[in-house]
């Protein structure tokens, strides 16, 4: 069978982040990066600025000539951080196989898995929808049965893009398109591969390898073999998961009652049947919680020893619950994550030790 891989890539990241969280942002131009007294560059750039010719790695000087009501806004990257795990977090929910290129962007080999959701465009959709619910922030998503066709095609389908390549079409896929959409191809390998009399990917794989190799040398076989469509290169990571985790979205907004308590306990339930199932156990206890105007709050609650126990889960976040809720709030998101994570036999202390407590705040 034909594997399966999907590129998912958030649009725009850091500029959307700043847009998400200050909501005067929204629908203005806004570039991420250090002053232009400072000689900044452009590390982000949203669509509205990209618009006048804004892109990464322009000096930001630049980028305000090019676009004089561009909003200047400096990179925060814990923020960025914290939004990216929980993205990548989302990710591993489906599968285990995923590879983060950067804090925005991550291959996925979901072959066995995308049956479960559907096939695999229903499975690409389901993670654009819920990036979107959890974060709200977009995604676009190649697939493809390789991870070089997989990434054109959620470049070339920006912003908010979904792009599947059926098997068997990768060749006719990337023919029509520029030898620069070609991964791993820069602006000199361009240059070198236009003078050559390449303008298309489709030109490069009916070429002789040896004109190739003139042009680019050794490189020149590699492009070759990439622009018919083959990679047979793995989705690998050594990255053993940093939290567990799952949250709901209610349809209607709830109260603190039982209602809210019934659900808390049940994703309680499937946080510690998920750590137990993996091996794991957690030190911290994060819960999340998303009131009726958005805003969003975390706390969280830590032990000396480390927990899969059920029971214990639920106890540490219905405190956490106990500790913000007041009367007249409403919410429309509770959490749960399981982060600190070990491996091991558990441990026999029961009791939960309040050491740390952390808020997000942030309109969506």
């Amino acid at each position: 069978m034909p594997r399966v891989i999907i590129h998912a890539d958030l649009d725009a990241f850091y500029a959307s982040v700043e847009q998400l969280d200050d909501p005067e942002l929204r629908g203005n131009p806004v570039v991420v990066g250090g002053s232009p007294e400072g000689r900044g560059v452009v590390m982000a750039a949203s669509y509205e600025a990209r618009r006048f010719g804004v892109r990464s790695a322009m000096p930001m000087s630049r980028a305000l000539r090019l676009c004089r009501q561009a909003v200047r806004v400096p990179p925060r990257f814990s923020r960025y951080s914290e939004v990216s795990h929980e993205v990548m977090a989302l990710f591993r929910e489906v599968t285990p196989l995923v590879a983060p290129l950067s804090l925005d962007e991550a291959f996925l080999e979901v072959s066995e898995h995308a049956d479960a959701y559907g096939g695999p465009e229903s499975l690409a959709r389901y993670l654009k929808t819920e990036v979107k619910e959890r974060t709200g922030l977009t995604l676009s998503v190649g697939v493809a049965t390789n991870k070089l066709v997989a990434k054109v095609a959620s470049d070339i389908g920006k912003p908010d893009g979904l792009v599947v390549v059926p098997p068997g079409t990768e060749a006719a896929f990337l023919a029509p398109l520029k030898t620069r959409a070609l991964w791993g191809v820069g602006p000199k390998a361009e240059i070198a591969l236009s003078a050559a009399g390449f303008q298309t990917i489709g030109q490069i794989a009916v070429a002789e390898p040896a004109r190739l190799e003139v042009a680019l040398g050794s490189r020149g076989l590699w492009l070759h073999a990439m622009a018919r469509g083959i990679d047979d290169s793995p989705v690998t990571t050594d990255h053993e998961p940093k939290s567990v985790g799952a949250e709901n979205t209610f349809p209607r907004d709830l109260t603190d009652g039982p209602e809210l308590r019934a659900e808390l306990d049940r994703i309680a339930e499937s946080v510690a049947r998920r750590l137990s199932k993996n091996g794991f156990r957690a030190r911290t206890i994060v819960l999340k919680l998303r009131y009726a105007h958005f805003r969003t709050i975390t706390r969280q609650a830590s032990r000396p020893l480390p927990t899969d126990d059920r029971d214990e889960v639920a106890a540490a976040a219905g405190a956490l619950l106990d500790s913000v809720a007041r009367p007249g709030d409403r919410f429309r998101l509770i959490g749960i994550h399981a982060t600190n994570l070990v491996k091991g036999e558990p441990d026999q202390l029961g009791l939960w030790v309040r050491t740390t407590e952390s808020l997000r705040e942030s309109p969506a």
